[in-house]
Parts: structure tokens; sequence; C-alpha cells
């Protein structure tokens, strides 16, 4: 016995310094979110560049969403078991795969393989929420959370730029390069700064449990993101959906007989855990709605009516705010959190996210326009992503962080995806033509700014629900 006491005292004198721990978590956080964004430049171009159907090359950006959804809960359980560390260096081999067969393809099942192995990594930021909840005192513990978080809305932002940059002066090849050295430059940070666990779970993964929150989760996401395409009540989709819905309802009863659940869904059901994944689906929706209609709203032509006239880059650019927002106000977020606690945090920030889309619905005419609701909406998310991991962990059980932190990422997956076949669907159906091209017009993109407020609103009147002294299990690190 002391033994292992002294080997666990040696492990603990061992650990890198808390700031490099922060910072090489906040990166591959980055690199993780910039994987959602990557192919986004290249979208028209793929049908020509693949040799296909826009309806298969459409699974270039699908397979990510589906293959995350359905891996971030089971990284989080995979890492309170076995351990946080490991599992990000194994999500991080993962995506330098995935990458890699997709820098090596010229065919669309090549590159729909390796998109989907990139998206298995978004696992690695609900992970380093799980870590820092490990290792930092509760005075550091806010800000490096918030950090952590809003690397889920910057990475996307910032990568846009920097893919679009790419993809006009270079081979699209070398967006997979890239990403595959960020994967590699990441894992060798992790080894190198990340300390080894020192707080696990024993159990073994249920395997079955795993296999039904896939099968369940790829029929909801199916009917979500592909519904538009097919038609909501063509038969494929319907399908899908009441698949879906069957399989989890099977899936949820089999959770709450099994010894070792994928996820204890007592915990989940606790107030201030379900209030907040309710909301974290209408803050991703809200968050990827500008995604969709921004870029769009900046680039069409002038001549359309409906459009700004800015070429990709500069539109990519003007959409990055956001994320620089959120960046530079994860220090002022993880003060406020201290303060006044999470649940006033994550009020203020849903309160920003319908300020923002009430101001472009009444203002949307100009460039500045939308740079202006665009840097609202990136205080609002940031505020929004500080607040819901600081929520969930004040009400779970110190073994049960990654799984909970990785079912919150899920719940925003479901939104994101929502908002991609939503805002899609409304934009197509709502088209003008004008030339050889089908234009959304003004009309199209006001609708899509009202579903965005009203997800808002749904949020922010979630967030009065939410306990604000949750009872669970305390952790060392955070207060009571």
């Amino acid at each position: 016995m002391g033994n292992a006491d002294d080997r666990a005292r040696r492990r603990l004198t061992r650990r890198p310094p808390r700031g490099a721990t922060v910072a090489v978590l906040a990166f591959v956080g980055l690199c993780s979110a910039f994987m959602f964004t990557l192919v986004v430049p290249l979208q028209a171009e793929l049908p020509e560049l693949l040799n296909a159907s826009r309806e298969d090359t459409s699974w270039v950006v699908t397979i990510t969403l589906l293959v995350a959804a359905v891996a971030t809960p089971i990284s989080g359980r995979l890492g309170d078991m076995y351990g946080k560390r490991r599992v990000v260096i194994a999500l991080l081999i993962v995506l330098i795969i995935g990458s890699v067969v997709a820098a090596l393809s010229t065919s669309i099942v090549g590159v729909i393989i390796g998109r989907g192995l990139q998206g298995a990594t978004t696992g690695v930021v609900p992970l380093g929420i799980a870590i820092m909840r490990d290792v930092l005192p509760p005075a550091r513990l806010g800000t490096s959370v918030a950090l952590m978080s809003a690397t889920m809305g910057v990475g996307g932002a910032i990568g846009m730029p920097v893919a679009a940059f790419l993809a006009q002066n270079a081979d699209w090849h070398a967006l997979f390069w890239l990403a595959a050295g960020l994967g590699a430059i990441g894992a060798v940070l992790v080894m190198a700064f990340v300390p080894d666990d020192v707080l696990l779970s024993p159990g073994r993964l249920d395997i079955l449990g795993a296999i039904g929150l896939a099968i369940g989760l790829t029929g909801l996401l199916l009917y979500v993101s592909r519904g538009a395409e097919w038609g909501w009540v063509a038969p494929m989709s319907l399908a899908s959906l009441i698949a879906g819905i069957l399989v989890l309802l099977l899936w949820g009863w089999y959770q709450l007989k099994a010894r070792d659940p994928l996820l204890d869904l007592r915990v989940a059901a606790r107030p201030a855990v379900l209030f907040t994944n309710v909301a974290a689906i209408c803050m991703g929706f809200a968050l990827f709605s500008s995604n969709v209609t921004f870029p769009q709203l900046l680039e069409l032509p002038v001549a359309t009516g409906s459009g700004l006239g800015l070429d990709m880059f500069s539109a990519a650019l003007v959409v990055a705010t956001s994320g620089v927002v959120m960046m530079v106000i994860s220090p002022l977020s993880g003060f406020l959190e201290r303060t006044v606690g999470p649940r006033p945090l994550f009020t203020v920030g849903t309160a920003a996210i319908v300020l923002a889309y009430v101001f472009v619905l009444i203002w949307s005419t100009e460039v500045w326009h939308l740079l202006v609701a665009n840097l609202i909406i990136g205080v609002g998310i940031g505020f929004s992503f500080a607040a819901m991991p600081m929520i969930i962990m004040r009400a779970v059980p110190s073994n049960e962080t990654g799984a909970s932190n990785g079912l919150n990422a899920l719940f925003r997956s479901v939104g994101t995806s929502t908002a991609s076949a939503v805002m899609g669907g409304v934009l197509a159906s709502m088209s003008i033509q004008v030339g050889d091209i089908a234009v959304p017009t003004r009309e199209a993109f006001q609708f899509c700014f009202w579903l965005a407020i009203v997800a808002g609103i749904i949020a922010l009147v979630l967030t009065f629900f939410i306990p604000r002294h949750p009872h669970a299990e305390q952790h060392p690190a955070l207060p009571g």
C-alpha cells in the first residue's frame, strides 16, 4: 500500500506547469473545432473535385457531425474509466489517421471515411474540461474552463478564413495535410504537458449501450441533417426518425437497468444537468445559425437584392470576429463565474444571443451590421459555453465529469446539426432564380433570424429553472 502511495505522490510532484497544461488543452480544442469548418469553403466545388453528385458530397460535412455526436459521450466515459489524457491522445491519433486518409484520397469514399475519423476528435473538449477539474485549483478553474469552452466556437470561426485562404491559393488536399499536422503537434504537446490521471472510475465499457446510442443518434441526426433534402415526411426521413426515437427509448430503459451504464441517466435527469443540456441544444442552434446565414448574406452579389458582395475570404474574416471575442472574454467569463456564479452568466449569455439576432433582424443591409451582430453573438456564446460545463460539474460526481460534459457536447452537436438542416432548408425553399442560380430572398434570411431568436428565448427561459446550488458530490477543486 505504501509503495502505491509513494508512486502516486511521485506522479503528482512531476506534474508540468498548470499554465502549460491549460494552453495545450486549449490548442487541441481549437484543432478539434477547426474540423467542423475545414471543408466549408469547398462545399460548392466538392462535386467537381470528387466527381460525385451534390447529394453524395454533402456527406463530407454530415458524416463529421454524425460521428462527433456519437463519439463524444463514449469518449467521455472511456476517459473516466481509463484516463482522460490517454483518451485525448488516442482521439488525436484518430484525427491524424483520418486526415491522412482524406489527404491521400481522390475519391469521395476515402474523403468521407477520413472526415468521419476527424469528427471523433470532438471529444477532446469535454475531456479537456474534465482534466482541468482534476488538476486546477478553484481560483483558476473558471477562467480555464471558459477558455476551453470557447475553443468550440473559436476554432470553427478562426479556422474558416484559414480554410478559405488555402482553398483559394492551394490544392484542396492541403487542408487535410494541415489537419494532420495540427493533430500531430497536439498529440506531442499533450504527452509532454498534460499530467496523468489520478481520478479514475473503475468499471467496464458498456458495449451494448454504446452501440444502442450510436444507432439511435444516427437515426435521429440523419432525419435532422438530411430531412430537408429527402423531404421531411418522405418514407426514408420518417423511418430514420421513428427508428432513432425507438432505439433511444430502448437504450434509455437499458441504461437504467445496466450495472455499469455508458451514461448514468439518473445523474443526467438532475434539474441542473437536464435544463442545461436542453438549453445547450438551443445555444448550438443559435451558434450555427450565424455560421450558415451570415456567410451567404455577405457573399451573395449585391445585384441579387439579398447579398453584400464580399469574396469568400473577406466574408470568413467577418464571421471569425465572433471567435476572437469568445477567446478575448474568456478571462472575464471566468471572473464572473467565480463572483456571481455560472447560472447568472448563462442567463446573460442567452440574453446576448437574443439581442444579437434582434439587431440583425432590424439592421442587415451593411457589412458593419453583421459585424456588430457577430460580435454580440461572440459575447453570448462565450458566456454561455463557459457557464454550461461549470453548472454541470457542480451537479455531478467527480467520476461522471467526462461522460456528463460529453453528453452536454452531444446536445450542442444536436443543436448545430438541426440549425444546419433547418437554415439550409429555409434558404433553399424561400429563393428566387437569378440567372442560373437560386438566391435566397431577404425574407428567407429574416425568417432564419426569427428562428434563432426563438431558440435564444427558449434557452434564456430555461436558465431560470436551473438550481443555483445543485446538490451533488463535490470535487475538491469546486466550491460547495
